[in-house]
């Protein structure tokens, strides 16, 4: 495709195809789960072809190897839309005894069986694995230089040099344009904005219901949705949605319900919390584990908020919040690159650190997320070494850097008097 832009998940897809005999993308509607899959398939099936989609489910009833015939790697798209396909994948895996024979496509957790054909009665371990596609990071769309790598960062910090070219108006765009790989072809920027405005009336009127078959009324999810557009970046409990959902005081909406709605969202991957980082600390301060609430893209937050790029520019606050969602989104897909995990930190005194990269061999990098600005950076700086100074590094690693990512900034660098990086998120990449 002349206009297919490269992912950064590529790799991990062509090493997981390497090692397993049938590969699961996850991911968000409209994120290029398919798109991506096309490149490295040699077959395909487009379970949701409309022309195709009654045969498709009638063989998948009646003779599901049929439709698993074809030129390896098979891609399967959509194919929560028979969930027979899961165990049928496995037990071919196993007969034929060969890796990278499947890619499973799907924006969406199957929902609970109704029938017994429907039924999955085998978890997949060592035959499938899984994958997550998130939408596109800034590198990803263009908009980043990639002069800074994360990955290099855990090699070596010392020297960190890039220049980004995104100022405060192209930042608002960004955000509420999203990571939608549509989005970022757009060359008219009202088209490229209504891509998350679609997405967001698609997922309260008919995705969120859809899901696990439950009827949900599409204005509560509307509520809920700002409510947690609102929280985003906070470790906002249900009790705290909960009270700022409840029209009156007579209002019977209970947490259960709440629950149900985020779960839901959960399951097509509008919704990503960010769990608690638990680390080895000199002292016996608490850890505060609540996740923090955060949307798979920064788009959907202003969408269900109803605001575009001006309204973040006349209110730095909510703009702040926004990008934290927008710059989490990205480390989490760089992260991904490096077998790493992005967590959060907070404790009972308050101290909190807006992402913390940890990878599988125990390196991890602390980072503070800002807007922009001198006393900003400075701020986040402090943040950052009150923290390393709290942790036990006779027990675990030292952080292989401490870093302030901001939105705006021209350069990035190394403080000389702390060794505290600036990193503009317009110069970050995997």
């Amino acid at each position: 495709m002349s206009d297919y832009k490269k992912r950064v998940a590529e790799q991990n897809l062509a090493d997981h195809l390497d090692a397993m005999g049938a590969v699961l993308i996850e991911g968000p509607k409209y994120c290029g789960k398919t798109t991506m899959a096309i490149q490295q398939a040699n077959s395909v099936l487009l379970m949701s072809d409309p022309d195709h989609i009654e045969q498709n489910l009638s063989l998948a009833r009646t003779n599901i190897r049929k439709l698993l015939e074809g030129e390896t790697p098979r891609l399967i798209d959509e194919w929560q839309l028979a969930p027979q396909f899961w165990d049928a994948v496995r037990n071919e895996v196993d007969r034929r005894n060969a890796d990278g024979q499947f890619i499973l496509t799907g924006s969406a957790v199957p929902p609970r069986p109704t029938t017994e054909e429907e039924k999955i009665f085998h978890t997949g371990t060592g035959r499938i694995s899984r994958l997550k596609l998130r939408t596109m990071s800034l590198y990803e769309s263009g908009e980043s230089t990639g002069d800074v790598s994360l990955s290099s960062l855990f090699e070596d910090a010392e020297k960190v040099e890039g220049t980004s070219h995104i100022d405060l108006d192209e930042l608002a765009f960004l955000v509420c344009r999203g990571g939608w790989p549509k989005a970022t072809l757009k060359e008219n920027p009202k088209a490229a904005l209504m891509q998350a405005k679609q997405y967001y009336k698609t997922v309260v009127g008919l995705d969120i219901s859809r899901v696990d078959g439950v009827e949900r009324n599409e204005e509560l999810a509307k509520r809920l949705m700002r409510s947690y557009a609102r929280n985003q970046g906070s470790q906002a409990t249900l009790g705290t949605l909960l009270a700022d959902l409840k029209n009156n005081e007579a209002d019977t909406l209970t947490e259960y319900t709440i629950y149900s709605y985020i779960n839901a969202l959960k399951k097509i991957f509008v919704i990503e919390d960010s769990s608690a980082w638990n680390p080895n600390l000199r002292s016996k301060t608490a850890i505060r584990t609540s996740d923090t609430r955060y949307f798979t893209d920064p788009s959907i937050a202003t969408a269900a908020l109803g605001i575009g790029p001006k309204d973040l520019i006349n209110d730095l606050n909510t703009f702040g919040l926004m990008f934290e969602t927008l710059a989490v989104r990205d480390l989490r897909v760089y992260a991904d690159a490096i077998d790493g995990t992005v967590y959060h930190y907070r404790d009972k005194s308050n101290l909190e650190c807006d992402a913390v990269v940890h990878l599988e061999n125990g390196s991890y990098g602390l980072v503070e997320i800002k807007l922009g600005g001198a006393q900003l950076v400075r701020e986040g700086a402090a943040t950052l070494l009150e923290l390393a100074g709290k942790l036990d590094t006779t027990k675990m690693k030292k952080p292989s850097f401490l870093m302030v990512l901001t939105g705006i900034g021209e350069y990035a660098y190394k403080r000389p008097d702390d060794g505290v990086l600036v990193v503009p998120i317009g110069c970050l990449k995997d």
